[in-house]
């Protein structure tokens, strides 16, 4: 059961990290739906993160570093280094996921998604106190996350399973 769920939480927070991270102008009510992702000029950062989302990990990383390389705005290189850490978070990575989150709220420290990832990364590492500090700081950015009390929820169900002492019944 653990790794499904592990896996899925992966996925909330890869999707957590790409979705939305380009900037779309909000549209209208009489404004058609339009199949083209507006805002993102980079196509391997959006290409990267449509891998991402796929599960497909080791592409999404790779198409993202190579938009990183165009990348000049830096809500642009944010959004890409917070990306990077998701996919090696999924990845069961952390230590390489911690190193660009971090890297990615150096840019922007606003950055609720990139605070998400790496408390995910932290727990993966069972390091709970820091992961609990970025967790609480997701959450005054963006107090409407969906993933952070799961998050929160897999590292309390963590903590108390290596203190469970089970007794046999004579």
């Amino acid at each position: 059961m653990a790794p499904t769920t592990i896996g899925a939480l992966a996925l909330c927070v890869v999707s957590a990290s790409v979705f939305g991270q380009a900037h779309r102008p909000a549209r209208s009510p009489e404004q058609p739906e339009s199949r083209a992702t507006l805002g993102v000029r980079n196509e391997f950062l959006r290409a990267g993160s449509e891998a991402l989302l796929a599960e497909q990990y080791d592409e999404g990383i790779r198409l993202t570093k190579l938009g990183l390389e165009l990348a000049t705005a830096p809500r642009d290189r944010a959004v890409a280094l917070s990306n990077l850490c998701a996919g090696h978070a999924a990845k069961d990575e952390p230590d390489i996921a911690i190193g660009y989150c971090t890297e990615s709220l150096a840019i922007n420290e606003e950055n609720w998604r990139a605070y998400s990832n790496r408390a995910y990364a932290y727990y993966l590492k069972r390091m709970f106190d820091e992961a609990d500090r970025d967790l609480d700081r997701a959450l005054s950015i963006n107090p409407k996350a969906r993933q952070m009390p799961r998050i929160r929820g897999m590292m309390n169900e963590r903590r108390l399973r290596g203190r469970v002492t089970i007794e046999e019944h004579q």
